[in-house]
């Protein structure tokens, strides 16, 4: 469960900003989630509930997640397509396996409210 450790360092880059910038009550955390990023959103998500019980800054917050779905842009017909199937790359358009991930891959903290 590697989401764990995720969030924790998520949760630490928030307070380390949220000090920086005298905030003492964070309110939402939003996360953007590719499917190729191997993170859970549920799994982030008990997560989240778990460290924000032991910390004051997060105790009212709301945790926010976007998934991206993958898309792939074929090398030799220029396609672009959504991947519905992890780890089969193969353009939906001409059936080439030549093709570039272009969405899905992310993780990472879009922003955070406080007060």
């Amino acid at each position: 469960m590697h989401e764990l450790a995720l969030m924790q360092g998520v949760m630490e880059t928030v307070k380390e900003s949220a000090a920086a910038n005298s905030i003492s009550k964070v309110s939402k955390v939003r996360l953007v989630v590719g499917k190729l990023s191997m993170a859970l959103p549920d799994s982030m998500q008990f997560a989240f509930e778990v460290i924000s019980t032991d910390e004051e800054l997060f105790r009212s917050a709301v945790l926010e997640i976007e998934e991206k779905e993958v898309v792939c842009s074929c090398q030799q017909c220029q396609q672009l397509f959504t991947q519905q199937e992890q780890y089969i790359f193969v353009c939906s358009g001409c059936g080439s396996n030549q093709v570039d991930i272009i969405q899905g891959r992310e993780l990472y903290l879009d922003y955070y409210e406080g007060e």
